[in-house]
């Protein structure tokens, strides 16, 4: 057939697709899933804003598709064509921790795992995903204590239970354009579900992007007590599965754990905290990502990888995936979460102490108190990302305002 038109024209797909590379691949079906070069495309050909724009509907298309995934591969996560990926889950390599002073709200680690012998997400059959289910449910059930828990599927879930499990966040929803798109929302709800421990701190999403996405969170900022939960809860689901079918988790030798999108090739671990970081806010946006970058690290909002920022609460996660280490992973992230805090410290010095106004006759100084600044000058506005610094710069710059301060938004008022 035609090679189709793709419409990310700057993605990675559009760069490697070739029409000689089409023409070769196109006709080939993997064995697993059933699985076509025009399926793991899909999401370049139907939308323009793709990066990567493709995704493996089984193993098998990382092998049968080679000529188009490797080096796409190779240009994301900037690895050669002969790297080796090595795994390392042993926390007690880990040093040090996140500072206990430092404003985290929360940490959280994810990982992806893909049982061998069944389709991934996107090519993955309707009885294969009914057996992933199936044999996670049992797997489940062998948990050691503090990791035991229930597994809800989404079928016939009960209404009390799923508001439950939307108030706590945990709750994966459908409708996501790209998910759609790519194959992972056949059969919905179908053969997927939510597992999470007593304390709500472990939990497995199955047949949702992946596989099995397993998470270990909790408030605070303990990252080393997480990686240590989140390493003996992949062993406990890996062991139980093997247990239950003799099946393992897919592995490869060159990109380590097979996740459905290539970009999470290798360890498809993000490691995460959320922390305030006032000072940052106020020295700029752009700042801190490309202090971000220099770190390793990748600033988001807190509402996830669309959502836009908030305030000055930043989830901050590692940058890479492939050819470092879990255990590499973590410590940049925690170091590197240290050294952000300590930088924000400074900017805090540096913006929240009281200014000189130099407007010493103008309203600004004669209802700007120190305590008044004091209370109010961390404050972000939502609308606007206003704050009582900026509202306040004319007063401080000049000598001759009456007034001397302005609104940034409605919510300044």
């Amino acid at each position: 057939s035609a090679i189709p038109e793709i419409k990310s024209t700057h993605s990675l797909v559009a760069k490697h697709v070739t029409k000689e590379k089409w023409d070769k691949l196109s006709g080939i079906v993997t064995k697993t899933s059933g699985f076509t070069l025009a399926k793991a495309i899909a999401c370049a050909v139907e939308f323009d804003n793709q990066h990567c724009g493709i995704y493996a509907g089984d193993f098998d298309s990382y092998r049968d598709f080679a000529d188009v995934f490797d080096p796409i591969i190779q240009e994301y996560h900037g690895i050669s064509a002969d790297a080796k990926h090595t795994s390392d889950m042993d926390f007690s390599k880990i040093t040090g921790n996140v500072n206990p002073d430092a404003p985290v709200h929360s940490t959280r680690i994810r990982v992806g795992r893909s049982i061998d012998g069944f389709g991934l997400s996107p090519g993955i059959t309707k009885e294969q995903r009914l057996g992933v289910e199936k044999l996670f449910s049992s797997a489940c059930k062998k948990f050691p204590e503090d990791l035991s828990g229930e597994y809800y599927p989404l079928t016939g879930m009960d209404e009390k239970v799923r508001q439950q499990l939307v108030d706590d966040h945990f709750l994966f929803m459908s409708g996501d354009p790209n998910l759609k798109v790519a194959g992972m929302e056949r059969d919905w709800p179908e053969g997927r579900g939510i597992f999470h421990n007593k304390d709500k701190t472990f939990l497995v999403w199955v047949n949702e992007e992946d596989q099995l996405r397993i998470i270990s969170m909790e408030k605070g900022g303990d990252v080393l007590g997480v990686f240590k939960r989140l390493a003996n809860g992949i062993k406990a689901v890996g062991d139980s599965v093997k247990a239950e079918s003799g099946k393992e988790f897919c592995l490869d030798e060159k990109y380590g754990y097979v996740h459905s999108c290539p970009t999470n090739l290798g360890t498809g671990m993000r490691a995460s905290v959320h922390i305030d970081l006032p000072g940052w806010t106020k020295d700029g946006v752009d700042k801190l990502k490309a202090r971000c970058e220099e770190l390793a690290l990748q600033p988001r909002g807190t509402r996830g990888e669309s959502g836009g920022q908030t305030g000055h609460t930043y989830d901050i996660s590692n940058k890479h995936r492939l050819g470092y280490s879990e255990v590499q992973l973590v410590q940049t992230m925690s170091d590197g979460v240290n050294k952000l805090y300590e930088e924000d410290l400074q900017f805090q010095k540096k913006y929240f102490e009281f200014p000189e106004i130099k407007s010493s006759h103008s309203l600004v100084a004669k209802h700007v108190t120190k305590e008044v600044y004091e209370k109010l000058s961390r404050h972000t506005t939502a609308t606007a990302g206003f704050t009582l610094y900026k509202a306040i710069a004319c007063a401080v710059e000049f000598d001759n305002q009456h007034c001397g301060i302005s609104a940034g938004d409605w919510d300044s008022y």
